[in-house]
């Protein structure tokens, strides 16, 4: 077995005869890590802290100028937008006025047209009932002599015309 040199088997932090040397370098450790973090790295983290809070600062002013911008952008879009259907509406009322005079000019020019074809149609009518009238005179004049002339009556054509041209006026009346 293992020989005893007089050590006591454990754990040397808890050995108290090491107290006062234990806690004179932690005492000695803890005011260096103070001055370490108070004279170097509390110092950086705070003018990072700093920048990003300045950085923050200046995107959420950068944000609202841009939402002020997007909200102008956005009114001038709506007044072209509405401008533009005011315009659009003026082109179709004009275009509809002027396709509208089109077509009362060749309403105006049609009725002209047929105006002139119906007085020609009626000038022909007439003509063709005038030589109708004409030749049912001439055929009724011939016929009312041949009646005569069957029953044997000896008549003057001029008086056969006469009564003839008589008996139609009357009918036509």
């Amino acid at each position: 077995m293992a020989e005893d040199t007089g050590t006591s088997a454990g754990m040397p932090q808890l050995d108290f005869s090491t107290f006062p040397n234990q806690i004179l370098w932690l005492a000695v450790t803890l005011i260096v890590l103070y001055l370490i973090l108070s004279r170097v790295a509390l110092p950086r983290i705070g003018s990072v802290l700093a920048e990003r809070a300045g950085t923050i600062s200046n995107d959420i002013a950068a944000a609202e100028t841009y939402k002020v911008q997007a909200a102008e952008a956005e009114a001038a879009y709506h007044k072209a937008l509405e401008d533009a259907r005011s315009a659009a509406a003026k082109v179709v009322q004009q275009a509809r006025a002027d396709i509208q005079a089109d077509l009362d000019a060749a309403i105006a020019k049609a009725d002209a047209e047929i105006a002139a074809r119906s007085a020609e149609s009626e000038k022909k009518i007439a003509a063709i009932r005038e030589s109708a009238d004409a030749a049912v005179a001439d055929v009724a004049r011939d016929a009312a002599r041949e009646i005569v002339a069957v029953f044997g009556v000896i008549a003057e054509a001029a008086a056969v015309d006469a009564a003839v041209d008589q008996r139609l006026k009357q009918g036509a009346a």
